[in-house]
């Protein structure tokens, strides 16, 4: 049985046969423990550091800013849960965790979390294109803030977010700004300082890296509580014996998504727009897409098949494994929160569907994709 085409690569991507290589040696011969003084734990001791400075590259960012961590998920509940700890300890409650409308669950309910030490979560919505009000922004800033959180880029309509301004506004208030890079890294350039990000969250497994493994960056001076407590690992920012071969396997994505960034970014974008051609120009208007026409990443196309529901378009083309923005329970449709926040048309949005290109994704794919979705589509 053949495998249908993959073309969900910002659900995840499969591990580049680099980073596995790398990460090998310390699945088999180096297995010391990197708190060991011996040859053993020295040896895997600078495997980590190398590492440190092969994500901090990608960042534009200092080595001993950057905290592994379990994933994105992970990094993003110290940014916030870790910010609000700090500010209990200095009486701070009451103040504002500020986030977008279309922020991914990790950010969502560590908000919903920080609420309940006596914080004030407060949610700021997006215009038709998923992009951040920067005047609601503003308004939501004249009350006391601790953080301000928000996407680089939109996993699901690959709109990107104006993170450089809305810095600014949460600067000048104050406030510390988080910045969640997982869908960015390794598909545009995520620079800590171009974007203001005091804090920034990355996940090895949206950049060819193993799931599992993630880091956290933490401008310098910025005060966290560390979520999880015990020895001294991370210079005591993060307790627990380091995941060796996936932080070398991290780093290494990290170092090999920095230097092809470019040409990666210009080859994702030939991919999505090829089939994005296809598809309008076989349906005409009965597809529409969705996010920012410009302002988006480069793999990411989600557009909506009128007349059509976006799940069973998806189950009756097996021959694409892709995400949708809407399902259908027992008759009744679900829409996707992020789409619903952009205020797109229930009808519309019901059509909807996420179709994501990545490193190994050829033109004949792309062209076979669309001709399945084509296909599908005209199937009244």
């Amino acid at each position: 049985m053949t495998d249908p085409i993959y073309l969900d690569y910002n659900a995840t991507t499969p591990v580049e046969p680099a980073v596995l290589e790398a990460m090998l040696p310390y699945l088999r011969e180096h297995f010391g423990n990197p708190s060991s003084q011996h040859a053993y734990g020295r040896r895997t001791h600078e495997a980590v550091d190398r590492a440190r400075g092969e994500v901090a590259q990608l960042l534009g960012a200092n080595p001993d800013d950057i905290i592994f961590t379990s994933g994105a998920t992970e990094a993003t509940n110290h940014a916030l849960k870790g910010a609000a700890y700090a500010a209990l300890e200095r009486d701070q409650t009451g103040m504002q965790v500020v986030i977008s409308a279309v922020e991914h669950p990790a950010t969502q309910e560590t908000a919903r979390f920080v609420e309940r030490l006596g914080f004030k979560r407060v949610v700021v919505e997006v215009d038709r294109y998923g992009v951040v009000d920067l005047d609601a922004m503003e308004r939501a800033l004249r009350s006391p803030t601790l953080i301000v959180s928000v996407m680089q880029a939109n996993g699901e309509t690959g709109s990107l977010q104006p993170v450089a301004e809305i810095a600014r506004l949460a600067h000048e208030r104050g406030a510390l700004m988080h910045v969640d890079a997982a869908q960015g890294a390794g598909k545009i350039r995520v620079d800590v300082g171009e974007l203001g990000a005091d804090l920034l969250s990355l996940a090895g497994h949206k950049m060819y890296a193993p799931k599992g493994v993630g880091a956290l960056f933490v401008r310098r001076g910025v005060r966290l509580e560390p979520l999880i407590h015990g020895a001294g690992h991370e210079t005591g920012r993060r307790a627990g014996t380091e995941n060796v071969p996936y932080i070398v396997g991290l780093g290494e994505a990290s170092r090999l998504a920095h230097e092809g960034l470019t040409e990666t970014t210009a080859r994702l974008k030939r991919l999505r727009d090829r089939l994005w051609a296809h598809l309008r120009e076989a349906l005409d208007g009965n597809v529409v897409l969705n996010g920012h026409p410009e302002h988006r990443l480069p793999n990411t196309l989600n557009v909506s098949f009128l007349g059509r529901i976006g799940s069973e378009l998806l189950d009756a083309a097996p021959g694409i494994a892709a995400s949708t923005g809407s399902a259908c329970h027992e008759g009744r449709v679900s829409i996707s929160p992020v789409l619903a926040a952009m205020g797109l048309d229930p009808l519309v949005a019901r059509g909807a569907v996420r179709l994501s290109v990545g490193r190994y994704t050829t033109e004949a794919e792309v062209d076979r994709a669309a001709g399945l979705l084509i296909e599908q589509a005209r199937a009244q």
